[in-house]
């Protein structure tokens, strides 16, 4: 006989594993600043793209 995992308990391994990855590289790299992080979306706020393969520069 195989022993299976039920799967409540394969959710909670997964979302074990998830925090612990979270957690390493939150102790590895620090928390983000805020408030010197980029726009997610820049819709309408007139700021120009950059970076992007389609800018040209």
């Amino acid at each position: 006989m195989s022993a299976r995992l039920s799967r409540p308990a394969t959710g909670f391994m997964a979302l074990a594993l998830v925090l612990a990855i979270l957690a390493l590289d939150l102790s590895r790299s620090g928390a983000p600043d805020l408030f010197s992080a980029p726009p997610a979306f820049a819709l309408g706020s007139g700021a120009a793209p950059e970076g992007a393969h389609c800018t040209g520069g």
